[in-house]
């Protein structure tokens, strides 16, 4: 008995409980959501007039100077030269770079339903991978309901047609799973960047993006030869830069150094029923009965991930 005990100990030790989330945690992951729902918005009027890849390098490039401005007029861009480049291009590799320009590609070949269905995968993926390390985070019955509720309601979400596509264009819906995989392993890589706040982290990730995605824009879309956008496209093409991913990524480090990794892409839930709210609020499109249960769905698995309630039940029973 003793030997188990210790087996049961040692086993605890190396995949320890998943992070709680505190109530400010959750506020934060509700507004990255937000933020990065209305990328969508923006890039829906920004991509009429820019490339795809030209516009994730302005997106990168113009949210990477505007926090290295502010860190260094706040007195957060000290010891620039020092530091951690390797990892902050590995994180920019991982989070960005890969991510981004598989997305692009694969929408090329599928409906963005299935597309947003796909990339939802990203804390699946998370939490496998978390498990499979020595020091990951534990599994728990409640966090796998919690993923599978949450899964339905954005498959619920953008609706079942979205589907009807799942096995033609394989490639292209491999792209997005792809995508999805790297965002996994961004969030774990992040852990290597603890000791850096999220402005040196989010402001550092974003100018070795910049140095990644500018060649391939600058040789596939050769945006010189380019019009000029309007003034709603460009005014999109900032927002989508200052709000959906400066701003956004310096929420993401802050989730992810006091969270962890497999917490934070559960982001990637609320972003289509994010996108969907902005859409009402700004669009004027109607929510129906799916999108109404998507959401709940949705809010279900939340709360199931989250644990709080099932143990407030357990203790008032008990």
């Amino acid at each position: 008995m003793a030997y188990a005990s210790d087996q049961t100990a040692n086993t605890q030790a190396a995949h320890p409980a998943p992070q709680p989330m505190s109530n400010a945690d959750w506020l934060r992951l509700g507004l990255l959501s937000l933020l990065w729902g209305g990328s969508f918005f923006f890039g829906e009027i920004a991509v009429a007039a820019v490339p795809p890849l030209t516009l994730a390098s302005l997106r990168v490039g113009i949210a990477a100077l505007a926090l290295l401005v502010i860190a260094a007029a706040l007195g957060q861009a000290k010891g620039l030269a020092q530091w951690p480049w390797g990892r902050l291009f590995v994180m920019g590799l991982l989070n960005n770079a890969i991510p981004f320009s598989l997305i692009l590609w694969g929408q090329t070949g599928i409906d963005s339903g299935l597309a947003a269905i796909l990339n939802a995968t990203a804390p699946f993926w998370a939490i496998l991978l978390a498990a499979l390390l020595p020091s990951g985070e534990r599994l728990t019955p409640g966090r796998i309901v919690g993923l599978l509720l949450g899964l339905g309601g954005v498959t619920l979400l953008v609706g079942p047609d979205a589907l009807t596509g799942l096995g033609s264009g394989i490639w292209y819906q491999m792209a997005v799973l792809g995508a999805a995989f790297s965002y996994a392993l961004a969030g774990l890589w992040g852990r290597r960047l603890a000791g850096l706040g999220p402005w040196q982290a989010a402001s550092g990730q974003l100018v070795a993006s910049s140095f990644l995605l500018l060649p391939a824009a600058l040789i596939i879309d050769r945006p010189w030869m380019l019009p000029l956008p309007d003034l709603d496209q460009a005014a999109a093409v900032f927002g989508l830069a200052l709000l959906s991913t400066a701003l956004a990524y310096l929420i993401f480090f802050r989730i992810l150094r006091d969270a962890g990794p497999t917490n934070l892409l559960l982001v990637t839930l609320l972003i289509p029923p994010s996108a969907l709210v902005l859409g009402s609020l700004f669009l004027g499109e109607r929510l129906g009965l799916a999108e109404a249960g998507g959401l709940a769905l949705i809010l279900s698995g939340l709360v199931a991930i989250d644990g709080r309630l099932a143990r407030h039940l357990l203790a008032k029973s008990a």
